[in-house]
């Protein structure tokens, strides 16, 4: 991986000038897991393809030069991005600056749709005229709906990962490409391993101020099962080190440190495989948790002035808000969000969940039907080779 985030010589001549086939966006986790996939598949078909990105830690591992990070766009709910706004309108200018200098011969922009949506329109105003493709479907289907005439105007294809959004695109002329799903095909044949022991995952998110306030609930609520079965085991998924050790010291004591272990979020997949139930924020978790079998209670806290938002402003009112449970049209996985979520409903379905063998057994027999939602085919490899076909 090669660093240009300090270059110096933005003057050079357009001989000097490095040439890239591809850039590639990624502005959380789920986009850096979704990019790391897609940067494998493209090497391997293509080892000397030259790629520019803003990545994450995943992305980061492989031969590409990294324009920004990530992290550097790691804003969450409607009011944050408010406090936001300057830091996001100083990395919007900066990155349009630098994918007009660079002139790939196609970007490709995963998921982050607020953001991206607005870029890629940016960069066909400004004179961009290679191919703008979107990777992940934003949800039109859920809120904001006219977003696909937007999308019609200045892309040239949407890459779409569940077979019913294709139909939310009928009355476009939007080239949409139904790929499957990236996570569908590596679970497909993941096998589990039931532990004798009781472990249950916890999963505070991605962003740190996710972690800050989801992560403290999930503990005390960990405290409260153990006070039901003190032999049961608490694995933390952790992507911020400092911050998840922080958390864990302030909300543990000593002597019940020793049932607490954190884990690279990196060995997500490996611990799922034991997993006896989990709790997790809200996102693309949700489904890796429902494809590796692992019964789950899902909360997000939500600032109210953000449900008040959400609500009344934005008018998202949807019937399910994790995807386990959009996909399948019920209530898979118990949803806690906003007002709805205290550590006290937190810990009464987990316990149910985690207790209560016959809720368990329905929720088990939902996992295996999502895993047979999705085709089989290898939605990274399809991804890619629509990209290299456009570059």
């Amino acid at each position: 991986m090669t660093n240009i985030l300090n270059r110096k010589k933005e003057s050079q001549s357009s001989q000097e000038i490095k040439r890239y086939d591809l850039f590639i966006f990624a502005g959380e986790d789920s986009g850096d897991l979704h990019g790391s996939n897609l940067i494998n598949e493209l090497l391997k078909s293509n080892p000397d393809i030259k790629i520019l990105a803003v990545a994450g830690p995943r992305m980061r591992k492989y031969p590409i030069d990294v324009l920004m990070k990530m992290e550097d766009f790691h804003v969450m709910g409607f009011t944050d991005v408010i406090l936001a706004i300057f830091k996001i309108l100083k990395n919007f200018y900066y990155l349009r600056k630098k994918i007009l200098f660079y002139n790939p011969k196609a970007c490709v922009f995963i998921d982050y749709p607020d953001f991206n949506l607005r870029m890629e329109k940016s960069l066909k105003e400004k004179g961009y005229k290679n191919k703008l493709i979107h990777y992940i479907c934003p949800t039109v289907w859920a809120w904001r709906e006219k977003r696909k005439y937007l999308m019609e105007k200045y892309l040239d294809i949407l890459i779409s990962i569940f077979p019913f959004e294709k139909k939310h695109f009928e009355d476009t002329k939007l080239d949409i490409r139904y790929i499957g799903h990236p996570l569908a095909h590596q679970l497909k044949d993941s096998p589990v391993l039931p532990s004798k022991e009781k472990i249950v995952g916890i999963f505070p998110g991605s962003r740190e101020k996710e972690i800050s306030r989801n992560l403290p609930i999930q503990l005390e609520v960990a405290k409260n099962l153990l006070l039901d079965d003190e032999n049961i085991r608490f694995k933390i998924s952790n992507l911020k080190p400092p911050q998840v050790e922080k958390i864990l010291q302030e909300n543990i004591s000593n002597d019940l440190k020793d049932r607490f272990e954190l884990f690279s979020s990196e060995k997500n997949y490996e611990v799922m495989k034991n997993l006896s139930f989990a709790m997790a924020t809200s996102g693309t978790i949700n489904l890796e948790l429902a494809l590796n079998l692992v019964p789950t209670v899902v909360n997000y806290v939500i600032k109210p002035l953000d449900v008040f938002i959400a609500k009344n402003i934005l008018k998202i009112n949807l019937r399910y808000y994790s995807i386990v449970n959009i996909l399948l049209e019920e209530e898979l996985f118990f949803e806690l969000y906003g007002p709805n979520l205290t550590s006290r409903s937190l810990y009464e379905f987990s316990k149910k969940v985690l207790f209560d063998e016959t809720v368990k057994l329905r929720i088990l027999e939902g996992c295996k039907k999502l895993k047979n939602y999705f085709d089989n085919s290898n939605a990274n490899y399809n991804a890619a080779k629509i990209i290299l076909q456009n570059i």
